[in-house]
């Protein structure tokens, strides 16, 4: 199925959910443990007349959900197709059903409450590298590349945050060469800036603001606060 674009995502006006790095994500809050757990039995009967499923995280007073096609189809520049992991039209068709669930189960929705964090490594010999942190972080060769063209390490069950590759030219100079992505909805990407504003850190670079802005902690160490301007409504890009 052919992954969809910025646009037919923003189209679709799911009102419950944020597109974070590949996928969409939504939070909904529950009084109980016993609601949340009939609320995902109702999804999981919904995912399974549509032939597909969220990712499901329970905690006190909420339910995460993400929803994420494995394979997704990409077309590069060449026409070459590459199977990803991205959204489809499936993950858009399950995300309106469980939006339709939760009003019946009077569960509300969250959305400015999502996140997604994902870490990032500057290196000019990301082929060379990659089996290493493939093999650290998930144990798993098979994790180097999965669901993408590149040699990012995914792991299959999510158990760690993805680990991407910046491509730079060899340096001897030390830096830093690890940062981390907080992918957030994009009605809260200013809050979360001007708080880390507020506890010391530092706006380094938001010449490409909102989508990615730059900030540093007191020892001038960076991460990024990510927003995806391309499926965001009302964002400017």
């Amino acid at each position: 199925m052919d992954m969809l674009n910025g646009e037919q995502i923003v189209a679709a006006n799911l009102t419950d959910w944020r597109k974070l790095a590949q996928g969409l994500h939504a939070r909904y809050v529950v009084a109980d443990f016993g609601t949340a757990a009939r609320f995902v039995a109702a999804v999981g009967e919904a995912g399974d007349a549509l032939g597909h499923h969220p990712r499901v995280s329970i905690g006190r007073g909420y339910v995460d959900l993400k929803l994420v096609s494995d394979d997704a189809i990409y077309r590069d520049g060449e026409g070459t197709e590459h199977v990803v992991e991205w959204v489809t039209q499936q993950d858009v068709d399950l995300a309106r059903r469980i939006t339709e669930i939760a009003a019946d189960h009077e569960v509300a929705a969250d959305p400015a409450s999502v996140s997604d964090i994902e870490l990032g490594l500057d290196t000019a010999r990301s082929a060379t590298i990659a089996p290493v942190w493939a093999a650290l972080l998930t144990g798993s060769a098979e994790a180097q590349g999965r669901g993408s063209p590149s040699d990012e390490i995914r792991d299959a069950t999510g158990r760690v945050p993805n680990l991407w590759f910046g491509d730079v030219d060899e340096y001897e100079t030390p830096r830093q060469r690890f940062h981390i992505e907080v992918y957030v909805a994009p009605e809260v990407a200013v809050q979360r800036i001007a708080a880390v504003v507020a506890a010391g850190g530092t706006v380094v670079d938001e010449s490409n603001a909102p989508a990615l802005t730059v900030i540093a902690d007191q020892d001038g160490n960076q991460g990024i606060v990510c927003v995806d301007v391309s499926a965001a409504k009302g964002v400017e890009q």
